[in-house]
């Protein structure tokens, strides 16, 4: 069986959590506090010497890092990975996209103001990470203007895109300038065995 580290309230760990559930993939999950330091005990820097989660261990003890790279291993095989060359690569394109254009920024603004209280005390910082997390998702919202997911039908690169999306409000953003990608979250939510965050925590 799979052992998931990590913490639900990361929308990096949900990510791998809300795959696990819509394939039915059995595992475990243990709990890690990242604000307790627990990421940089000797114990998981033995696992993940980056010291990061999420973090899957494989049946034999093998231990791979890196969000994106466990949705990928994951959903091998399924129907959330195409089978089509350049579709696959489109949903690397968009899980690329997350990490590097979307979650530096959307994610950072929630943990300001979510974990750090920092809303008043970096306005200019956090009006920074919001203004590049908004052209971010312009881009989301002029591709699916025109596409119900980000590629051909739901995938992994829906599911990089939706953990810290539908959580955006929580980095005092809104998503009222972008009906497409409001409805977009509502066509992820309907996907079987879909659990957003909150009910997850």
């Amino acid at each position: 069986m799979y052992k998931v580290f990590g913490d639900i309230l990361s929308g990096n760990c949900y990510k791998v959590k809300l795959l696990a559930m819509q394939l039915g993939i059995e595992h475990t999950w243990e709990h890690v506090d990242i604000l307790a330091g627990e990421t940089r005990s000797k114990r998981f820097l033995a696992l993940n010497q980056n010291g990061k989660i999420p973090l899957l261990a494989l049946p034999d003890g093998t231990c791979l890092p890196e969000s994106g790279a466990i949705l990928w291993y994951l959903a091998e095989g399924s129907a959330l990975l195409p089978e089509d060359r350049l579709a696959r690569a489109r949903v690397l394109q968009w899980m690329f996209f997350e990490q590097y254009s979307h979650e530096p920024y959307i994610a950072v603004a929630r943990f300001m103001v979510r974990y750090l209280n920092q809303a008043e005390s970096h306005k200019e910082r956090l009006a920074e990470k919001q203004q590049r997390g908004y052209r971010a998702l312009d881009v989301m919202e002029g591709h699916l203007a025109t596409h119900a997911f980000f590629v051909d039908t739901y995938s992994i690169a829906d599911i990089a895109l939706y953990a810290y999306t539908h959580v955006a409000d929580e980095g005092n953003m809104n998503l009222h300038n972008h009906p497409h990608t409001r409805a977009w979250l509502t066509r992820v939510q309907a996907q079987p065995g879909h659990m957003s965050m909150a009910e997850l925590a």
